[in-house]
């Protein structure tokens, strides 16, 4: 299953690609065909982990492979930057042009994480989880 959906998400990326010109199929690099397997490869092994602690672990899997989904979205979010710097300065440096874009990447990528853990921890901690509450006793 991991290999299959990887590979369908190689091709779909192609397909877009032959299609729009490679400058659109570019930017659906930004979702890594590679994700697909990992996602399942984290379920498979927290649930394994689980069981061999004599634990159910399916609830804990499904959350381990959601929280590299988040990771994942805020990853794309600085491809899609570094994709855009690096077009709007390639005609001027090279070097430049991928000095700039590693920069966008690290700003955007970072700024994302920081903006989500500021909107997920409040409500965390209303549900009475998370550092929010053990901070407040």
């Amino acid at each position: 299953m991991r290999f299959g959906l990887g590979g369908a998400a190689t091709v779909f990326t192609g397909l877009i690609s032959s299609r729009y010109g490679a400058s659109i199929g570019g930017l659906f690099l930004a979702l890594p065909a590679i994700f697909c397997a990992s996602a399942t490869l984290i379920e498979k092994h927290e649930i394994r982990r689980k069981r061999e602690a004599g634990l159910e672990g399916s609830r804990r899997a499904r959350g381990a492979a959601a929280l590299d989904a988040a990771g994942a979205a805020l990853g794309a979010l600085g491809m899609l930057a570094f994709a855009a710097v690096f077009w709007l300065l390639v005609e001027r440096s090279v070097a430049g042009a991928f000095i700039g874009a590693s920069l966008a990447w690290l700003t955007v990528a970072v700024a994302a994480w920081f903006v989500r853990r500021q909107v997920r921890l409040p409500r965390l901690a209303q549900r009475g989880r998370g550092p929010a509450m053990s901070r407040s006793r």
